[in-house]
């Protein structure tokens, strides 16, 4: 089965201080079409104008990942963790048996851009935690987080694991998930044929039951690339 998610069609919320585009329902945002893809519920892209951000607000088992494409986060929460988060890192926060927390947006003159990704745990009330990490900008797949934390990469709860995918133009690479696992393709950034299906920013794909899989850039591309129960 092949789900293809194409970014014109996402739902997008304007609050003013805030403009949300949600691959999946969201929020006031309801398709019961789109509710998610295997363990993955929630990929919002969302853009903060300067001086703003989501105020203290609390979560409880779920699996929450923020990348920071432009700008930067300020975050902090009820572990005491005061944060910064600039672009190009990635952070894992695991809400388990309840965490509070806000999000702002620091600068006075620029906006922030980022996603915000939420993952259904395998187990519920675990201990909140928090992990923040840089990966660098390596060409091909980078794993990000993974359930055993694995090569350094972020710990998560479910069984399920995260890459990072950049191509140079005319790059081509293949990746082969275990028999029998989901993968969902998000595009961030220019123009990517995934099994010949042409994507472009904010596209998304979802494949089950994969066998081995064919990335071709046709500009310098960046995707998340979610290997899924």
């Amino acid at each position: 089965m092949t789900y293809l998610r194409k970014g014109t069609d996402r739902g997008f919320n304007d609050s003013g201080w805030l403009q949300s585009h949600h691959s999946f329902s969201f929020s006031s945002y309801h398709d019961p079409e789109h509710m998610g893809f295997s363990v993955l519920r929630v990929i919002n892209d969302d853009q903060v104008q300067a001086g703003a951000g989501f105020p203290t607000h609390s979560h409880q088992d779920m699996e929450i990942i923020s990348y920071v494409k432009q700008g930067a986060i300020e975050h902090k929460d009820s572990m005491s963790n005061i944060k910064m988060l600039p672009a190009g890192e990635f952070q894992l926060m695991s809400a388990g048996t309840g965490v509070t927390h806000s999000e702002y947006n620091p600068s006075s003159d620029n906006p922030l851009s980022f996603l915000q990704i939420w993952i259904v745990p395998d187990t519920q009330g675990v201990e909140p935690g928090y992990q923040q990490r840089h990966f660098g900008r390596n060409s091909g797949l980078t794993l990000i987080a993974s359930p055993d934390g694995r090569d350094g990469s972020l710990s998560i709860h479910q069984d399920a694991c995260l890459h990072h995918l950049l191509l140079e133009p005319g790059m081509q690479l293949e990746h082969a998930p275990l028999t029998g696992r989901d993968v969902y393709v998000h595009v961030v950034a220019g123009h990517l044929d995934v099994d010949d299906q042409c994507l472009e920013a904010g596209d998304g794909i979802g494949l089950s039951a994969v066998g081995q899989l064919q990335f071709s850039a046709e500009d310098e591309v960046e995707a998340l690339v979610f290997d899924l129960p």
